[in-house]
Formats: C-alpha cells, sequence, structure tokens
C-alpha cells in the first residue's frame, strides 16, 4: 500500500511540475491548498488507472502503427491517456485536470510528463537504497 501511495504521490508530483512548466494544461477545482493537494492525488490515481487497463489494450492494436513508426508513436498513445485522463476527470467531476489541445499540447505535456517521471523514479529508486 505505501509502494502504491509513494507512486500516486511521485505521479502527482509529475503532473503538477507539468502544469507548472507549460500553458494549455492545468489543474481545475481545489480552492484550498489542501483541496489543491487532494485533485492533483486524485488525477494521479486516475491516471495510473487508466494507465493500468486502458493503454495495454491500445498498446496491443496499435502494434503495427507502433513498429512502422519505430516506437515514436508511443508518445501519441501516453498523449491520449493523459487526454483520456483530463476527460474523466474535468467532465465527469467537474474538478480534475484540463487540457486545452490534444495537439501540440497534449503531445508535449507527455514528452515533459515522462521525463520528471523518469527523473522522480530516479529520486524514489536512490532514495529506497
Amino acid at each position: 500500500m505505501t509502494s502504491f501511495l509513494l507512486r500516486a504521490g511521485l505521479t502527482g508530483l509529475a503532473l503538477w511540475l507539468v502544469t507548472r512548466n507549460m500553458s494549455g494544461i492545468y489543474f481545475v477545482g481545489g480552492h484550498t491548498p489542501e483541496a489543491r493537494v487532494a485533485v492533483v492525488f486524485a488525477v494521479a490515481v486516475i491516471f495510473g488507472l487508466v494507465n493500468a487497463f486502458v493503454k495495454p489494450v491500445v498498446k496491443l492494436l496499435s502494434l503495427p502503427l507502433t513498429v512502422v513508426t519505430l516506437g515514436l508513436f508511443h508518445i501519441v498513445i501516453n498523449a491520449g491517456m493523459l487526454w483520456l485522463t483530463a476527460r474523466i476527470t474535468e467532465h465527469t467531476t467537474g474538478w480534475g485536470l484540463h487540457i486545452e489541445h490534444f495537439w501540440p499540447t497534449a503531445i508535449w505535456a507527455a514528452i515533459l510528463l515522462s521525463i520528471f517521471g523518469w527523473a522522480l523514479g530516479l529520486i524514489q529508486r536512490a532514495w529506497e537504497r
């Protein structure tokens, strides 16, 4: 359970860093700092669930396109998972993640999220030693 909470927290931190470094993507809802942290954490959990259940199916179905593009289509898949998370959270609950445009906002956000997630993962592994 601690590993799940830590991973969700790091994902939330990476999402928050993306929203701080890009325009066109931001969190909606949470008018107090505590509520804002809860929104970021909830979006991170939903993003993890989307990645756990939807992403494997999309990756399998898009395998030929991924091979043809030498793996670059994974960026589009990651952007799609981010876009889906934004649609689920903002349009069903009134709070969550808002992305203005798929291209270029979601694409660049997916790239930044991968970089921040990678860096935070390195920090997590170093800390656990």
